[in-house]
Order: structure tokens, then C-alpha cells, then sequence
């Protein structure tokens, strides 16, 4: 099983991660802060889930993650701002600005489901393990994605 690792630090704004394939950084992500798991106002738990691509009226595809305990879904979609955008999903953003907050999610999202599609179609599937290991994340820039075309 190939994974995607996403590593958190928890705010009292938000939930700010950096996520990695084979140990090399894709993006930064930002979330809701951790609040008991709870419907549209908490992050999902920690933990290793399964992800598929699904179809999105708003962003052509969103990266679905399967089984998350109490919650139906929970995507991986473009936002720049956890509190105003997000109600429990993911948002992979080129660089963090602060607690719950980052820039250039579109970019940030089309590169890891072009990661993502590549992994599928090479070994069928994908996982994403959410851990945290306790270093902050305040504000983090990933990559360089100015070269970038979309």
C-alpha cells in the first residue's frame, strides 16, 4: 500500500499539517481545530484512511477519504481559510500564514491529485496516514510552485 503522511500541529484557529510522499514534502494543509471530532467544527481523528478520487462540480475532482469514524465526506478540496471554507475536510495549500490559514490552495491541490492520480493508476491504491509528532507549524512554505503552469 503506498501512503501519503500528513503531519499535524494543533491551534486554537486551526489545525496546520505538512504533507509528504516517500518522505518528500508536497504541500502545507490547513484544518479546523481539533474539537472532540465533532460534525462541520472539528478536524477528523488521527489515524490511516483510504482515498479515492471522486467527481466535484466545484474543482472537477476532490480526494475522498473513506471509513473517517463518525463522519461522512470528508475531502481533500482547495481553501484558504479552514474556518470560513472548511466544515471537517482538508485543504492542501501552497504555504501557511497562520493558524488555519494559507494561500494558493489551487495550485497546492492540483499537484497532489496529480501525485495521487499517478499513484493510483501505477499501484491502485493510496492511503493517508494523519499523525502529529508535536512540532509547530505556524506558517510554512512547502514548495516552490511559481514554475508551475495550470
Amino acid at each position: 500500500m503506498h501512503r501519503l503522511t500528513l503531519n499535524r500541529s494543533y491551534f486554537p484557529l486551526g489545525t496546520n499539517g505538512l504533507l509528504y510522499y516517500n518522505n518528500e514534502l508536497i504541500c502545507s494543509t490547513i484544518e479546523l481545530p481539533w474539537n472532540d471530532n465533532k460534525q462541520e467544527t472539528s478536524c477528523i481523528p488521527e489515524g490511516i484512511y483510504a482515498l479515492e478520487l471522486i467527481p466535484s462540480e466545484d474543482y472537477d475532482m476532490v480526494i475522498r477519504l473513506l471509513d473517517v469514524p463518525g463522519r461522512e465526506g470528508i475531502d481533500i478540496h482547495p481553501a484558504n481559510d479552514a474556518l470560513k471554507e472548511l466544515k471537517g475536510c482538508i485543504a492542501p495549500v501552497s504555504k501557511t500564514t497562520g493558524e488555519g490559514k494559507g494561500v494558493y490552495s489551487r495550485r497546492a491541490f492540483y499537484k497532489l491529485r496529480d501525485i495521487l492520480i499517478e499513484i493510483l493508476q501505477e499501484y491502485g491504491d493510496c492511503e493517508l496516514i494523519v499523525t502529529s509528532d508535536g512540532t509547530m507549524v505556524i506558517e510554512a512554505e512547502a514548495i516552490d510552485m511559481s514554475e508551475w503552469s495550470f
